[in-house]
């Protein structure tokens, strides 16, 4: 392979193309058996789909051997506040993620009022370590300030309900009343004119778990005049995963819009093999009309706040009111309690995965902890693991993540295989070095698309390479109605992934999960070339994509 430049003597460039990607074998998303064609680009979009051995360009890639696609589309990111730390996005566009679905479970970077930027700076030390000042309200702001700095991938938002539910009534466990439902129901619609994409929830996260399935479909029906999506993190995916699936198609229904199911799973052994049963449950309300789909990662470990593993009341009033109860030597009792055993509203998640299988991933205070569970550091230091989970809550100001292990893997791919099922990292963008790469987190950062290609393609067989292609390019921009994105197509934009088919494989892992994938070798961002043979161009050539702008 070669990348080449020929220009005229006197040194000024011509051509029809700026780019030409010769010997293609083109996977074009569409599901169908690759092809062989040269590809030419001009500016930001692909010109031409041929032979084009006549052709004048600016600059050629030899693609002999490889497979070209379309970018990878990453149905479900948490990029919002990593993407203004590292704009490069290493992780993520090394595996060939050329577009970012954020503001997922529930939480975006925007709107932002006075109570929920003091709620993140609690939370989130780690932006005030950088110096990221939360220096915008509303969406149109923060999306202006992503565009002026400049991101190396595109960006889809998503508006999350709780930035819209703590505007209106902060972290009160209660219904809304008409004077805030109403104001709620203003600010999805700022929201989603101002270029959101649809509104996502996350029902087991504090203040979205307090709303009720009446309120999620009046708000959902102001994001369906805009003709945006609900993508929810389902409000169980353990005991309560069936009547969760089912609450997710009734929203889709009764506010007429488009569903995604979030990283779609079956979590504890006891609920292993549900998901066949979702799956048809899916199927049974697309049969009717209503657009329900889900994504997946490649993984049986999620990732979560280690805060998340409390019971819902415990965060009633926000993270000072949660710091007092976990002082109080009474309310941890009932913590606990509420911990081991669960509660009517409230499914554990120690009933999926208990301490043994929940392993801290990042912990600034203790870096000694992370790649250990909560089992065996409890035991090493002689204490008990409730009262060791509560005290470090408090001295980490709940920032504290872990890595949880609960799933199966045939689960994993039944929900893979699904016809409308994709692919999404449930990751933030990282990188190996700086604040982004410290830690331990969940190795999907980095290596999702490539393990799907990789070991459920080439090695265990259980997709297509073109079947695959199309869960990670056509069927996400059709869902979010990306009308020029998630194709090899004459006129779409040139957001393209070449890749060998051969070699491509995931290398992080739970214990250095800061290593990128193998097999891609070159990723353009609207016709600009940003990944080259391993190595990151620098260009930031992603762009803010807005729907109703």
């Amino acid at each position: 392979m070669c990348v080449c430049c020929s220009e005229p003597d006197d040194g000024e460039t011509v051509g029809m193309f700026d780019i030409i990607i010769k010997n293609a074998y083109v996977i074009d998303g569409t599901g169908s058996r690759r092809f062989k064609r040269d590809i030419g680009i001009e500016g930001s979009k692909i010109g031409k789909i041929g032979n084009l051995n006549s052709e004048k360009t600016v600059q050629t890639i030899d693609a002999s051997g490889l497979a070209v696609s379309p970018g990878f589309i990453d149905m479900h990111s948490h990029s919002d506040f990593t993407l203004l730390i590292n704009p490069k996005a290493e992780s993520k566009i090394r595996q060939g993620i050329t577009t970012e679905v954020i503001g997922n479970c529930g939480g975006s970077a925007a709107p932002l009022d006075e109570t929920l930027k003091e709620e993140i700076r609690k939370t989130r030390p780690i932006l005030e370590e950088v110096g990221l000042e939360l220096n915008w309200s509303t969406m149109e702001e923060y999306l202006d300030r992503l565009e002026k700095q400049g991101i190396a991938v595109n960006v889809v938002p998503l508006v999350g309900h709780e930035n819209i539910r703590v505007s209106a009534m902060g972290f009160d466990n209660r219904a809304p009343t008409e004077t805030e439902l109403e104001e709620m129901k203003k600010q999805v619609a700022k929201t989603m004119i101002e270029g959101a994409f649809g509104m996502s929830t996350g029902l087991i996260y504090p203040p979205s778990c307090y709303a009720k399935t009446d309120e999620l479909i009046e708000l959902s029906k102001i994001v369906a005049n805009y003709g945006g999506i609900y993508a929810s993190h389902i409000r169980g995916e353990g005991d309560t995963l069936f009547i969760s699936v089912k609450e997710a198609i009734t929203i889709g229904e009764k506010a007429r819009m488009s569903v995604e199911i979030s990283h779609h799973k079956a979590g504890g052994r006891a609920n292993w093999g549900k998901v066949k049963e979702t799956l048809r449950m899916i199927d049974e309300a697309r049969s009717k009309g209503i657009d329900v789909t889900c994504d997946v990662y490649p993984y049986t470990a999620g990732s979560f706040g280690l805060a998340s593993m409390l019971p819902h009341w415990a965060h009633e009033g926000g993270s000072e009111k949660l710091f007092e109860r976990l002082k109080h030597p009474k309310i941890r009792e009932k913590l606990r309690k509420d911990m081991e055993e669960g509660t009517p509203e409230w499914g554990s998640p120690l009933k999926a995965a208990e301490w043994d299988a929940t392993i801290i991933a990042r912990s600034k205070k203790h870096p000694e902890f992370e790649g250990k569970s909560v089992k065996e550091i409890a035991r090493s230091k002689e204490l008990d693991p409730f009262e060791f989970v509560f005290d470090l809550l408090i001295e980490e100001s709940a920032a504290v993540s872990v890595v949880r292990f609960a799933m199966r893997e045939k689960d994993v791919k039944l929900v893979m295989q699904h016809p409308f099922s994709m692919i999404g990292t449930d990751s933030s963008a990282a990188s190996p070095y700086g604040v982004l790469g410290q830690g331990k987190p969940h190795p999907r950062g980095y290596g999702t698309f490539p393990r799907v290609l990789g070991k459920y393609v080439r090695e265990k067989k259980i997709l297509t390479l073109e079947n695959a292609v199309r869960k990670m390019t056509s069927l996400p921009a059709r869902k979010l109605g990306l009308k020029d994105r998630g194709l090899v197509k004459e006129g779409m934009h040139a957001d393209i992934t070449i890749f060998n088919p051969e070699t491509i494989l995931d290398r992080a892992t739970y214990i250095e999960p800061h290593q990128y994938p193998e097999g891609i070798e070159y990723v353009l961002v609207n016709g600009e070339v940003t990944i080259e043979r391993n190595a990151h161009t620098e260009l930031l050539a992603g762009k803010v994509l807005r729907k109703n702008f």
